[in-house]
């Protein structure tokens, strides 16, 4: 965290440039605050409308931005929604930074769990409970049970950087812990990524909620949410796309 230059992104909240792996927390040009509401929170929880209670893998907590965002649309909209959130993240020196760090205004009246999750990683209370996992995700995940989580925000750094978070064998994972009517939502849109998601089970489908599409992947298949992508043909149509693959 240290060495990570803070940025200020097109909506006029921050983010982070990792020195690590070279890329941004965010994309610069849709804003940090803005991505995760529109390519993650907004789609998941419009999805699960119907629900009281939510399980979420936020993957990975980075800055916290979905995590966070996700709290603030449950208070801005007032809706009656208990929380569990769920978050595995590397970077010890990055959480416990973060109660210094520059958020949007509307994350101030989360001051308070910002301060304790830095502190200790973890906050609950009637209706919020989120756990952050210092340490490697993939190994997080074995500790869920089948079925468990009803979101997946899919937001690890690009497969270029973070591979074993993208390859078909890490979505076979997420595939027996999701539950039958998750949602997984992802700002990555290439084939090969779609690949490993659709050869772990998931059915592929496309939005673009802002200028830029993601990926929304799911167990069973949709009737009224985004474009459904049939990755047979896409197989057949290109003949060198291939999922990633841990070996």
């Amino acid at each position: 965290m240290l060495s990570d230059k803070l940025v200020t992104t097109s909506d006029g909240s921050h983010t982070l440039f990792s020195t690590k792996y070279n890329q941004h927390f965010h994309n610069t040009e849709d804003g940090s605050l803005s991505e995760a509401l529109n390519k993650h929170v907004i789609p998941a929880l419009s999805y699960h409308s119907n629900k009281e209670e939510l399980n979420i893998l936020d993957i990975c907590y980075g800055i916290g931005y979905n995590s966070l965002a996700t709290i603030y649309y449950v208070h801005k909209n007032n809706l009656n929604l208990k929380l569990n959130i769920y978050s595995p993240e590397l970077d010890f020196d990055l959480i416990r930074s973060l109660k210094e760090f520059n958020y949007p205004i509307e994350f101030e009246p989360f001051k308070n769990i910002i301060n304790e999750l830095s502190l200790n990683q973890k906050y609950n209370d009637d209706k919020l409970n989120i756990e952050i996992f210092v340490g490697d995700a993939r190994n997080y995940l074995k500790k869920f049970p089948n079925n468990f989580f009803d979101v997946i925000y899919q937001d690890a750094f690009s497969s270029d950087v973070n591979f074993e978070l993208w390859t078909k064998e890490y979505f076979d994972d997420i595939f027996r812990i999701s539950n039958f009517d998750s949602i997984l939502t992802s700002y990555a849109i290439s084939t090969n990524i779609r690949l490993s998601m659709y050869e772990a089970g998931f059915f592929i489908y496309e939005s673009r909620p802002t200028k830029r599409k993601i990926t929304l992947a799911f167990k069973q298949k949709q009737n009224l949410i985004g474009k459904y992508i049939d990755m047979e043909l896409k197989k057949q149509r290109n003949i060198n796309a291939k999922a990633l693959y841990d070996n």
